[in-house]
């Protein structure tokens, strides 16, 4: 979370370094239990939460919570005894997703050739550690989620629990996200010899990652033994597996268990490379197989043959290290290569740590450049998913980070951010040559944007020789669309060209039939509203004075029947003569509503409670001040987070200590992406004092929301007079 109150931004975040900082798994439940809020629920409004101000320890869990700042942080399991004990009473409530799985088209068991990306940089849990986000200037982010299936979160601790920054940016974009369980050298073989000892043992294990993996709502694991077993332990290890793959299929929709090529039959550590007899007794046993990376053309030759391999080629897939280490086909800026081979071969693959990208280029600030380029060496052999939710969709093309937020065209906040959480779904990124000398780009740009941190710009050469316009598709998509459809654009211009979208759609009825990936499309151009339209001003009436500053608001209307939306695309037109013509266009949203359900939702914020409150004293604002009061403390509310971009968090003084100073104006302290806020170092008056803690939702539809629908909760807190 990055602070929107500047008097209020975290010194201690600017002095870190990278580091990490029981329920029977039987037992059917829905993943949305009740929580302490319930307790919130029952208290009325206007009660005011009471505290005394003492400076004791925090008794927040050191796992959960950074020590100096009480900022919640992501965290994995190191030892046995860690998982062993695990509960889920004790569990991080703020690493909890909160977007669920999105559907997309093909959905993962119709694609015949996968790819998984296992995310494995600089030891993991670094910037992407701190929940509610941190300020880091130059952050690795992935937002190229449409060419991907799964999402593997990899670190060498024990269990590797995804970041909840993760696993919501990837179910966003509808991708499948594992944990990984690895055990390596002489610890992990005395822990295998352990827990695959006998069948209590080893499924013990694997109740604990089943309920790990359901308390934080991921999707499955990656088992990664990259030590020796013995013939007992051996033997266990299918068993192990089947087990802990029928218990991940019972409790997660969707889920996924994949073993990694490592260990063979009779228990030696010894990378086949492949899938074969020695190693198929593993495969068989869960939903995929992770091969390592020394794998030749002749490898995927034998598996193509390999009786064990028949009817299961989309499990298997051929491990690609982008590092490029060992004798490996590619890698690096030509893991095409590999990918190329993987393909020709009709292989699922599994692309090994792509933050090289980041990672080996001094250069952070070409770091956008560098992750395109790779991505697009691959784009010829990817598959482009389509995000098919129903209608809203709404996209302000945010990648997560940004060198300032924004809101509605205006910064809100000056500075570096990031929170994957934040990330909205993404556009096609691409570079595409025209005839003659013109070309086209889509990419990220920082520099300026309507919501986020980042708009997506779209720039090139319309050359002298080409009369038709330019047409940049942006979006794939699956998207019924309503009778009456309300299409928003917004978007800043280069002189000299006119901007308008074209939308293709198709007849529901071609995209009921199973695998039928090529349709025939319709182009379709919205007819663009006057001012006066009895929708736009009904727009504008939920959504306020926008001040566009420099940004032209487009509404369109299209009136269709029984059609899905399958291409979003910005068309760009010369108006002038027919010569060589420099052009850019920057766009800052699109939203395509159901023109029906215009209104602000009439839901309120309920239950605003306050807990886990922890004092501090901090430096003051100059070296001769006093050190000020600090408050930290947890918000939790009731609201449907599927309707909210975010929410804001605000405080303002109520009263005192001098009861002659009026209350205070409204300040913002941050953002909130779920029902759960952590208030670190607020700098409040010292006691005795009231304040007031404010919480504003903000709608995807950019509607305003009255304040009579706001939650609000008060504080009062007085010295402890016996210090």
């Amino acid at each position: 979370m990055t602070s929107i109150g500047a008097e209020n931004k975290l010194s201690t975040r600017r002095k870190r370094e990278h580091g990490e900082g029981g329920d029977d798994v039987h037992a059917k439940k829905s993943r949305n239990e009740p929580s302490r809020l319930e307790s919130c629920l029952d208290q009325p409004v206007d009660l005011s939460v009471r505290e005394v101000v003492k400076f004791t320890p925090s008794s927040l869990s050191a796992k959960h919570y950074d020590a100096d700042t009480t900022e919640p942080i992501s965290c994995g399991l190191r030892t046995m005894e860690e998982l062993l004990s695990w509960k889920r009473s004790e569990a991080n409530p703020f690493n909890v997703a909160v977007v669920p799985l999105a559907p997309r088209d093909p959905p993962l068991a119709r694609c015949p050739r996968r790819t998984l990306v296992s995310h494995d940089m600089m030891g993991g849990y670094i910037d992407d550690r701190f929940i509610q986000g941190t300020n880091a200037e130059t952050p690795y982010s992935f937002y190229h989620w449409q060419y991907i299936d799964i999402f593997n979160y990899f670190s060498h601790v024990l269990v590797t629990i995804p970041p909840v920054v993760w696993t919501n940016a990837a179910h966003k974009h509808g991708v499948v996200v594992l944990g990984t369980f690895i055990t390596e050298w002489t610890d992990g073989a005395a822990m295998c010899e352990a827990f695959l000892k006998d069948e209590e043992s080893y499924r013990a294990v694997a109740d604990k990652l089943v309920q790990i993996s359901y308390c934080y709502r991921f999707d499955g694991w990656l088992i990664n033994i990259e030590n020796a077993l013995s013939e007992v332990a051996v033997k266990n290890t299918p068993l192990f597996l089947r087990y802990l793959t029928d218990q991940m299929h019972e409790r997660v929709s969707g889920s996924l268990v994949v073993w990694y090529d490592s260990v063979i039959e009779n228990g030696q550590l010894k990378w086949q490379n492949e899938l074969n007899q020695s190693n198929r007794m593993f495969f068989d046993a869960c939903d995929g197989f992770f091969t390592n990376y020394n794998w030749t053309e002749q490898s995927l030759e034998f598996m193509n043959d390999y009786s064990g391999a028949q009817s299961r080629q989309a499990d298997i897939y051929v491990g690609v290290d982008v590092f490029a280490r060992g004798q490996v086909v590619g890698g690096m800026f030509e893991t095409n290569k590999a990918l190329e081979l993987i393909r020709k071969h009709n292989f699922s693959t599994a692309i090994f740590a792509p933050g090289w990208v980041y990672e080996t280029h001094e250069d952070k600030s070409e770091f956008r450049k560098n992750q395109d380029k790779f991505w697009g060496l691959l784009s010829n052999f990817l598959y482009v998913h389509r995000p098919a939710s129903p209608l809203p969709f709404i996209s302000s093309f945010c990648q997560g980070f940004g060198k300032t937020f924004y809101r509605r065209g205006q910064p809100e906040t000056k500075g570096s951010w990031f929170n994957l959480t934040a990330q909205e779904i993404q556009p096609l990124y691409y570079h595409q040559n025209l005839e003659a000398e013109g070309w086209l780009r889509t990419s990220g740009c920082p520099e300026d944007a309507w919501n986020g941190g980042c708009s997506l710009l779209l720039d090139g050469v319309i050359p002298a020789a080409r009369i038709t316009p330019v047409c940049a598709k942006i979006f794939s998509l699956q998207v019924p669309l309503a009778l009456k459809t309300l299409v928003t654009l917004i978007f800043k211009a280069s002189p000299g060209i006119t901007v308008s979208l074209e939308l293709k759609t198709t007849d529901a009825s071609q995209c009921t039939h199973v695998d039928v990936q090529e349709v025939s499309l319709t182009s379709v151009s919205p007819a663009v509203l006057d001012d006066g339209h009895q929708l736009v001003t009904q727009m504008s009436q939920l959504c306020g004075n926008l001040n566009p500053g420099g940004w032209t608001i487009r509404c369109s209307q299209l009136e269709l029947h029984g059609c899905v939306l399958r291409e979003v695309c910005v068309r760009i037109q010369r108006d002038g003569d027919a010569q060589d013509t420099p052009f850019s266009c920057r766009v800052g949203e699109i939203m395509i509503l159901d023109a029906a359900g215009l209104q602000v939702p009439p839901e309120l914020i309920q239950g605003l409670c306050i807990d886990d409150v922890v004092w501090l004293r901090g430096a003051g604002s100059s070296p001769q001040s006093s050190p000020s009061l600090r408050l930290n403390a947890t918000l939790r509310w009731d609201y449907p987070v599927g309707l909210v971009r975010h929410f804001r968090v605000y405080w303002r003084r109520l009263r005192g200590p001098d009861p002659r100073i009026p209350p205070g104006q409204l300040v913002a302290v941050g953002r909130a992406y779920s029902n759960l806020f952590r208030v670190t170092e607020l700098t409040v008056p010292e006691p005795p004092a009231l304040l007031e803690l404010v919480v504003e939702p903000v709608i995807k539809k950019g509607f305003l929301v009255p304040e009579s629908h706001w939650g609000r909760r008060s504080l009062s807190y007085t010295a402890d007079l016996t210090q």
